[in-house]
């Protein structure tokens, strides 16, 4: 049986039998880059599905925009009802970056507003490509931005298993580590809540459904999922993996590690504003950094820690930093949908028209990871 399970009262029909033998061919030889052209309607989707179930291989899908990713969602979600479809986009529904006028001594705070659902389906999409390889991660350009460290994201995750010794209270400071927020009163994603010698925990990931830890001493007496309104059980689990509340998590060796470079990175830029005379850019900049800082020791985290990603995943200047494209395995696929649009958002240029005639469609995609930094 396959990984990928296509549910479809349609079957492939016309070029199509034809295109899905040959890309399939050219992926299993290793062929880096190929496309696909096909007017409008012409079954690029349906096709790109069959090459999926045939490749078994955990697939990025990248559009240009949200509006059409979405579309693409909703289609793979229904051609694959048995298997792990995701959604990966930018979950600001407004942002705006801090800025200085020195001129007028003006500061504009950084502020963004988060959507909620869309942030679940980012951990949703990131835990389901670190534990299965059935999976489909339908994003926009946002894939390619900076993310926290693949590493430090799997190796803060906590495995239990019922019927194991484990103590609650190093649970629950690991469950603090993690970013989750304890809150007895108000049980929402991220939180988790303590009732004796029962946990509940809402992981980031999920919508409707919240998992129970059952302890008797320090043995983990039962697992189940619940429903978080009501509390009912939904389904027993004989063990679960908990992933992070943040994709930005790290350990305190990291993290001590980076607030030291932080630091000294920090007395470099504050000698250069000073040596310039511009004596309020470098209050400025000590007093934000500084502020950050105790908010990562005592917090793990503060608003924007994305500005120190460098630090937190020990790269050198210039280094890329970790994105949603390290998270998936080396043999991954990525679809590169309206790739003569999408294309030249990442730094290069595919584009697919025929002399004389309107633009055709086109869908590009790679089976290697090198293929941003290729010519």
């Amino acid at each position: 049986m396959s990984l990928f399970n296509i549910v479809s009262d349609f079957t492939p029909r016309g070029d199509q039998p034809r295109a899905i033998k040959q890309l399939v061919r050219n992926i299993r030889a290793d062929r880096p880059h190929n496309v696909m052209l096909g007017v409008t309607g012409a079954g690029k989707t349906f096709t790109m599905a069959n090459i999926i179930a045939e490749t078994e291989r955990p697939t990025l899908v990248m559009a240009p925009n949200k509006t059409l990713a979405g579309q693409l969602y909703n289609e793979f979600k229904g051609l694959f009802p048995d298997n792990a479809v995701e959604y990966f986009v930018s979950y600001y529904d407004y942002y705006q970056p801090e800025a200085y006028i020195p001129t007028s001594d003006t500061y504009i705070q950084k502020d963004a507003s988060v959507n909620e659902m869309i942030d679940k389906l980012r951990h949703s999409a990131t835990r389901s490509v670190l534990s299965r390889r059935d999976v489909i991660v339908v994003a926009s350009v946002s894939c390619i931005y900076g993310l926290g460290a693949p590493e430090d994201y799997l190796g803060m995750r906590i495995d239990l298993e019922s019927d194991t010794e484990m103590d609650r209270d190093r649970l629950l400071r690991k469950f603090v580590a993690m970013q989750y927020e304890r809150n007895d009163t108000d049980f929402h994603r991220g939180v988790f809540r303590v009732r004796g010698d029962r946990v509940e925990i809402f992981p980031a990931y999920e919508e409707d459904r919240a998992i129970r830890i059952e302890f008797f001493g320090d043995e983990i007496e039962g697992l189940a999922e619940i429903d978080p309104l009501k509390g009912d059980v939904i389904r027993r689990l004989d063990r679960i993996t908990l992933f992070p509340a943040s994709h930005y998590v790290t350990g305190k060796g990291t993290l001590q590690k980076a607030i030291e470079a932080i630091n000294k990175e920090l007395k470099t830029r504050i000698g250069f504003f000073r040596d310039a005379d511009k004596l309020i850019e470098a209050q400025r900049i000590e007093e934000r950094t500084n502020f950050d800082l105790e908010m990562m020791l005592e917090m793990g985290y503060c608003n924007g820690i994305e500005n120190y990603s460098r630090h937190l995943t020990g790269r050198n200047p210039g280094d890329p930093p970790p994105t949603l494209l390290d998270y998936f395995p080396e043999d991954f696929l990525i679809f590169i949908d309206e790739s003569h649009i999408a294309v030249p958002q990442v730094r290069g240029c595919i584009t697919a028209t025929v002399p004389g005639k309107r633009p055709w469609s086109a869908t590009a995609f790679v089976c290697r990871r090198r293929w941003i930094t290729g010519p």
